[in-house]
């Protein structure tokens, strides 16, 4: 009886420690929520964008959790509010019923003994599981540990951290490198791919397998480095895609080759098939860049209405931010939606773009050093004669940052140059439309090429708006219009 007794009374210490516990953490929600609403007033909404997914305040990286959930799309982001640079990583999360209007929504996730990195989501019913990478601290060397856990909600704004966390505590070769976890559903069973390193320190991605998101299994190394694609794959994402199979993930550590592969971390992916009884994945086509511009990391992806989108981290590691004097630093990309034609994806920008149109700017041919001005959000068509040279400066009508967009005849190379040597190119062969397809808001430029075979996405600091300067030896066909906001100021 004594036992049972003492047994009890644990019992009941260990069920008020957790009530204990669960009530520090709403109440942490609600002091964050009410420092975001008061630290929103300091920020310079001089580089604010009009229709790209910014934090509300501090540092913003990685999309996570991008999915469809009860007619709504989600899309969550790795979160530090504290500070316009990294830090202890939080959850935040916007929402939107056609990926263009954005609304935030409260922090989803904060950190306690771990730091909540990137993770994915999925629905079940009417709840929204999240799986992510709690990155903890340990004692002894690398001094870290990298584990899989779950958070629920029935609401989509309000989640709880499963009790039973870590549902996965380790890689199966033991590599602290154990992240980024993307997991989607196929019939009555779970699947995750979690980003990963060998032990002579090659990227490679995990595949499991579960009925519960709670207790999985092990299956395969669906994909790994040779020794030319980095020593770790991050943000990795698997999906079917116009009858073939996509490994796309982030990975770290390529060395540049000629025009490739020149920023930071490079995003690209490998297509393929798969097969779900064998669980193998076989690569058919070689590692490729997604996009050619500056700033674009960590894409994920998620599937709605028959379509396959993807958004990505409009930035870059190891460069400048300067909004991040302004209180706040880190930028989403457009959403783009996906094909793949001759083995490799096209993007176009999402369709409901086109609704955030709001009057015309420009109609009409564009001359030699013409001048054209616009405000800060604008959506430019150019069309030209491809067997002449284009050279197209875009900068702020009061200064500021700068970037030219350039096409050679004679290379048959796409240029985004944005001065001093910060250049990215690439070969260009339209496969039907000649047309440059551009968007520009207040810090940023995104390019799509004919059909979306060349898109560059690069972070511009333009001042006072936007101002167009046709360098080319030939008139330019350009319609242009003004884009209305569409994500909180």
């Amino acid at each position: 009886m004594a036992l049972l007794r003492n047994c009890s009374i644990f019992l009941c210490l260990i069920a008020l420690t957790y009530s204990a516990s669960v009530d520090n953490y709403e109440n942490s929600k609600v002091q964050l929520e009410e420092y975001i609403q008061n630290k929103k007033k300091d920020i310079n909404p001089r580089f604010r964008p009009l229709y790209h997914v910014v934090p509300p305040v501090g540092w913003m990286n990685d999309p996570n959790g991008f999915s469809y959930h009860n007619g709504e799309f989600h899309l969550f982001y790795q979160f530090y509010p504290y500070d316009s640079v990294w830090g202890p990583m939080h959850w935040g999360h916007s929402s939107s019923p056609d990926l263009v209007n954005w609304k935030t929504l409260p922090t989803a996730l904060l950190p306690e003994k771990e730091q909540c990195f990137s993770g994915s989501a999925v629905s079940d019913g009417d709840t929204m599981i999240l799986m992510y990478t709690g990155h903890a601290s340990i004692d002894v060397e690398p001094y870290y540990n990298e584990s899989q856990y779950l958070a629920f909600s029935d609401d989509g704004i309000n989640f709880h951290k499963y009790e039973g966390n870590p549902v996965l505590p380790r890689s199966p070769n033991g590599s602290p490198d154990f992240r980024d976890p993307k997991v989607w559903k196929r019939g009555d069973d779970y699947y995750v791919i979690i980003g990963s390193k060998t032990s002579d320190n090659r990227g490679r991605v995990l595949l499991y397998k579960s009925r519960d998101m709670k207790n999985w299994e092990f299956l395969n190394v669906l994909g790994e480095s040779n020794g030319d694609l980095g020593y770790m794959w991050e943000c990795p994402d698997f999906f079917e895609l116009d009858g073939k199979f996509v490994i796309l993930m982030s990975p770290q550590g390529m060395a540049p080759q000629g025009d490739r592969y020149k920023n930071t971390y490079q995003n690209g992916y490998i297509i393929g098939s798969f097969n779900y009884d064998t669980n193998e994945f076989v690569p058919e086509v070689p590692f490729q860049e997604i996009d050619y511009g500056h700033d674009f990391y960590a894409a994920t992806t998620t599937e709605a209405n028959g379509k396959r989108y993807v958004v990505a981290w409009y930035s870059m590691w190891e460069m400048a931010h300067p909004e991040d004097v302004d209180g706040w630093a880190g930028a989403m990309t457009m959403v783009r939606e996906m094909s793949i034609v001759n083995n490799r994806i096209y993007m176009k920008p999402a369709e409901a773009m086109v609704n955030l149109r709001d009057g015309v700017a420009v109609d009409g041919d564009v001359g030699s050093y013409e001048v054209r001005e616009f405000g800060k959000g604008v959506e430019i068509f150019i069309d030209s004669d491809l067997n002449q040279k284009i050279d197209v400066l875009f900068d702020g009508r009061d200064g500021g940052g700068k970037v030219w967009l350039r096409w050679n005849p004679e290379f048959r190379k796409v240029v985004v140059d944005r001065g001093a040597n910060d250049v990215r190119e690439v070969l260009w062969e339209p496969v039907g439309s000649h047309t440059w397809r551009v968007f520009l808001d207040s810090s940023s430029i995104e390019l799509f090429c004919g059909e979306g075979e060349a898109v560059f996405s690069s972070r511009v600091y333009p001042h006072g708006g936007w101002r167009m300067v046709n360098e080319s030896p030939q008139a330019l066909r350009v319609k242009a219009y003004n884009l209305r906001r569409s994500v909180p100021e």
